[in-house]
Parts: C-alpha cells; sequence; structure tokens
C-alpha cells in the first residue's frame, strides 16, 4: 500500500457500478474532473449524509465539468439498493476484492472497509487534491471549491 501524494499519477481502475457497467477511470481522462470518494458502508448514517450531499449538488459538478464516483467494498446488488433509495445520479463501484482501496491507501478496521476519503483526479489523471479527513455535512462543498482552484 503506497502513500498517494498530491502531483501522483492516479492509479487506474475499472470496476462494476450499480448498473452493472464498467467503469473506468479512462473514460473520464482528458475529459473531466473525477472526484473519487472511498467511503466505508451503504446504509450507514455518515455515508447515507455524505451521499445524499453529493446528490443535492450533483448538477453544480456536472457544469463544473466534473463526475462524482463512490467506491466501498459493498457489493454490487447492496449499492443498487442503496443508489436506488436515494435516488443517486453517480456511480457506486463495488471494489470487494479490495484491489483498488488497496491501491489507493485507503482499506482500514482490519481491511473490512474502505475508509472515508476523497481524491480528485485532474483531466490528465494526476491526484489533484486530497481529503484524508471528511465532514459528511460539509465535505460536497469543500470538494467544490477545491475544484475551482483546479480547473484548467
Amino acid at each position: 500500500m503506497t502513500k498517494l501524494k498530491i502531483g501522483d499519477l492516479a492509479p487506474k481502475f475499472t470496476l462494476t457500478d450499480d448498473r452493472g457497467l464498467p467503469i473506468s477511470l479512462n473514460n473520464y481522462l482528458g475529459k473531466k474532473i473525477v472526484v473519487l470518494y472511498f467511503y466505508p458502508r451503504d446504509f450507514t448514517s455518515g455515508c447515507t449524509k455524505e451521499a445524499c450531499n453529493f446528490r443535492d449538488d450533483y448538477q453544480v459538478y456536472e457544469e463544473k465539468g466534473a463526475v462524482v464516483i463512490g467506491i466501498s467494498l459493498d457489493s454490487q446488488e447492496t449499492h443498487k439498493k442503496f443508489s436506488k433509495k436515494h435516488n443517486l445520479p453517480f456511480s457506486l463501484l463495488s471494489d470487494n476484492q479490495k484491489d483498488i482501496a488497496k491501491q489507493y491507501g485507503v482499506l482500514g478496521f482490519g481491511d473490512r472497509v474502505a475508509k472515508r476519503v476523497t481524491f480528485i483526479i485532474d483531466k490528465q489523471g494526476r491526484i489533484a487534491w486530497i481529503f484524508p479527513k471528511v465532514d459528511v455535512k460539509k465535505h460536497s462543498k469543500e470538494v467544490l471549491e477545491i475544484i475551482d482552484k483546479i480547473k484548467d
């Protein structure tokens, strides 16, 4: 598990989302800023608050040329239920093999869940910002502020 830093190339990934579609970092390179947020579990209070705040601000992300992607170790089926219940307009990826969480250095609690960490990846595929600590109530607004600073 390497410790990623701002300026590093973001580890590439392809995972299945809540709709059964493969989502890859490569899909967005050269096109969009990627807000990649890792979170512990679907249906927990903090994770629900975080996801719903991203949902509520999603149009602003689109206007700024950004896409939001959530990743946890939960199953695709759990993601599907969570996304449907909360009407989430972005993909939730299932990293149940823990490969991507390991590459990003976010495995926690005895490797049973992903830590709550957000990476902002610029259009060139480099890590532009890392939020190692997240306050779920105001996190989406903080991410939008940083996107304004890094837009090319």
